[in-house]
């Protein structure tokens, strides 16, 4: 059984960071480097995030500045940024390609609070995927050692595991609670900018 929750709990919190991750990269109007880490840019033949090319900066809360080591890349850089969907244009100097992340309208900080609470049921999808797999393992577990469980059916499983405290529904609440955290500090976010 322990195992089973550990397991469970790794999972889970590999779903937070993902949904973490994701929720990042919803433009807020504020500028961070975590905007363009699904950016890639064509280097010697490979595609590289923008990250590993050159380095980005925020000097100011509406810009991004993205110094490349090899200033080749720029027109690269520029051509990957404006491929991508996120609406972002860009500038470059020479040295360096500065991005001015725009404002946002009423109208597109609504559509991005529908992302955020779309990518956040995704994420809860997926913890409740983890434990409907987690609780299956532990009726599994509970017919293998003997004790009874056909006789018990399902509805004893259910009143003993609520009974007990269920330990797969206390970390499923624990991490769909850590879902709702994250969406609203990112909505909250997005309305502050």
């Amino acid at each position: 059984m322990q195992q089973i929750l550990q397991e469970t709990e790794s999972r889970m919190k590999k779903t937070i960071e993902v949904t973490a991750t994701k929720l990042s990269h919803v433009q807020t109007g504020r500028a961070t480097p975590a905007l363009l880490d699904q950016v890639t840019v064509t280097y010697y033949g490979t595609k590289s995030p923008l990250s590993q090319v050159g380095t980005i900066t925020t000097p100011e809360p509406r810009l991004l500045v993205i110094q490349p080591w090899d200033k080749t890349l720029i027109t690269e850089i520029e051509k990957a940024i404006a491929h991508s969907d996120l609406g972002l244009s860009t500038s470059n100097d020479g040295n360096v390609v500065r991005i001015l992340v725009p404002e946002l309208t009423t109208e597109r900080r609504t559509e991005l609070t529908k992302v955020v609470r779309k990518l956040a049921e995704e994420g809860k999808v997926a913890i409740r995927n983890i434990r409907r797999d987690a609780n299956d393992a532990v009726k599994k577990l509970d017919g293998d050692t003997g004790g009874g469980g056909k006789s018990r059916g399902r509805g004893g499983d259910k009143k003993r595991g609520k009974a007990s405290g269920d330990p797969v529904q206390q970390l499923t609440d624990t991490y769909i609670g850590q879902i709702d955290e994250l969406t609203e500090a990112k909505e909250t976010e997005l309305l502050e900018t």
